[in-house]
């Protein structure tokens, strides 16, 4: 029996270095869980510091798997299962600069609630390798494993505050939700599969030109908008959005950080790999869906992020605009030609400057929501200058950026995806989204105005914001790339613009 079923079986071949940032994050998760479970207690810091330097060595590795894809160009790997390009390694590198921020911010929000521990730590890691999948998956099933080790880590990591019931009610919504979320994907990727005969990229993307007679259109339209129901839920498009304020209010507020930067990046480059990559030959059939999401996504976000009380929840719909705006460039890459044009460099550049951006953000919100990660009203941050000069000073660069203004990194990043729209002619979604931004920017500016011209309330006894170290150096690094890529923008516009060099089938394959 062996005998025959070797006959049948051909291994692929496995390039393991260009794995090499997949196998660290793996190995190194699964080695700090189970050695922390074999040892004592491991001195302070020594945990986030471990996983910081884990992260660190898959973003070198990625940073030299970027050169050689640079010198001899992209490939798949391990049976046209993985694409091994510029798309995914610059994903990947986005991935692992919004994790390590978010493991220094976690690490004082850990020992501030007594909670300091490893697990956390592993999870991050997992979800990370599951990200990091989706970033290079050139198969739907590949596709979607990662995306259910990233959901899986996430519905852990939003709960894990056990002494919290609003964690533990946000773990439960998210994960029943993220559920129904998977169960839409997975049936959109078997009636593709009906349609086409393949859940490969590849196949997928031959299998119209090679028979174009015997067209199952059918299934295949019926499967992307399963897909986009999905994906659109990951990166909390509206209508598919209500789970995200209440999870995002509900999760300890480095997760919530993890959450908005990691998950939005991941989700977003399998949202562009799916769609312009695999799904060219039905541009004209999602591509409205998208532009009718982006109008949707952004309106609402903008509008309902100002009426609210709560900063959480603020930066919950804020996060839920900015997916109004990254729609814009997935949009303009449906356009003919939008695959070699600005619409996924705009797209993926987005992601980078947003998810440094919003880790920063998070990570002011976890300092002032003190101890217990509940004082997260705006009357919390009232007269936070008078406390913590700096620490108010950062705060406000962050916020002007995610507002758009001019020599901050949300400006760079919101002309790049307008610009995209206006080459494809998409005037109209230029104007929503311009006016959507003025709109948007009032919550910013109200929070700026609690944080510098209000007064503390006479009566407050809220116990006083301290700054720990880790948290000082993730929003010092978070506050310097901003306006770095505000005052410099170019270096990081070129190399975006090489993540057009996806891995394609030869022709005819």
């Amino acid at each position: 029996m062996s005998a025959i079923l070797g006959a049948d079986f051909v291994a692929p071949s496995i390039d393991w270095f260009a794995l090499s940032p997949i196998l660290v994050l793996l190995g190194g998760g699964l080695v700090l869980l189970v050695t922390s479970a074999l040892t004592p207690m491991w001195p302070r810091r020594l945990y986030a510091w471990t996983t910081v330097a884990i992260i660190a060595a898959a973003l070198v590795l990625s940073c030299i798997q970027w050169d050689n894809i640079s010198d001899s160009g992209p490939k798949f790997l391990v049976g046209d299962a993985l694409a091994f390009d510029a798309f995914s390694m610059f994903g990947t590198i986005t991935i692992c600069v919004g994790a390590i921020l978010a493991v220094l911010v976690t690490d004082d929000w850990l020992r501030r609630e007594g909670m300091e521990g490893p697990e956390v730590y592993g999870l991050y890691l997992m979800s990370a390798l599951g990200g990091v999948v989706m970033v290079m998956a050139n198969d739907l099933i590949v596709l979607f494993l990662g995306l259910e080790t990233l959901s899986i880590a996430l519905y852990v990591l939003a709960a894990s505050n056990r002494k919290r019931t609003q964690s533990q009610e946000s773990g439960i919504k998210y994960f029943v939700l993220g559920g129904f979320s998977s169960a839409f994907f997975l049936y959109g990727i078997a009636l593709v599969y009906g349609g086409t005969g393949s859940t490969n990229f590849n196949k997928i993307l031959t299998a119209f030109d090679s028979v174009p007679v015997d067209r199952n259109d059918a299934f295949v339209l019926a499967g992307i908008a399963l897909l986009l129901v999905g994906l659109a839920f990951k990166v909390t498009a509206v209508p598919f959005h209500w789970w995200s304020p209440d999870v995002y209010q509900g999760a300890p507020t480095p997760v919530t950080a993890f959450m908005a930067s990691v998950t939005k990046v991941a989700a977003f480059a399998a949202m562009l790999r799916v769609l312009v990559v695999a799904l060219p030959n039905w541009k004209d059939d999602w591509q409205p869906v998208v532009w009718a999401l982006a109008v949707l996504t952004l309106v609402f976000g903008s509008i309902l992020a100002v009426v609210q009380n709560d900063v959480k929840r603020m930066l919950a719909y804020s996060s839920i605009s900015h997916a109004g705006f990254i729609l814009i460039g997935v949009e303009a890459a449906g356009h003919p030609g939008g695959s070699t044009g600005r619409g996924m460099p705009s797209t993926m550049l987005y992601l980078l400057l947003y998810s440094v951006l919003v880790v920063g953000t998070f990570a002011v919100v976890a300092l002032v929501a003190r101890t217990g990660d509940g004082d997260t009203d705006i009357s919390a941050f009232r007269g936070l200058y008078r406390q913590k000069p700096l620490l108010a000073v950062g705060f406000t660069v962050l916020l002007l950026a995610q507002a758009g203004v001019p020599l901050t990194s949300g400006f760079t990043a919101k002309f790049a995806v307008i610009e995209a729209a206006v080459d494809e002619h998409s005037y109209a979604l230029s104007i929503i989204a311009m006016v959507s931004a003025v709109v948007s920017a009032f919550i910013y500016l109200r929070i700026m105005v609690s944080v510098w011209y209000s007064e503390p309330a006479a009566d407050s006894k809220l116990e006083p914001v301290r700054v720990p170290f880790s948290s000082a150096v993730a929003i010092t690094l978070c506050v310097g790339f901003t306006l770095l890529v505000g005052f410099f923008p170019d270096w990081l516009i070129d190399a975006s613009d090489k993540v057009v060099q996806v891995a394609r089938p030869a022709i005819g394959g």
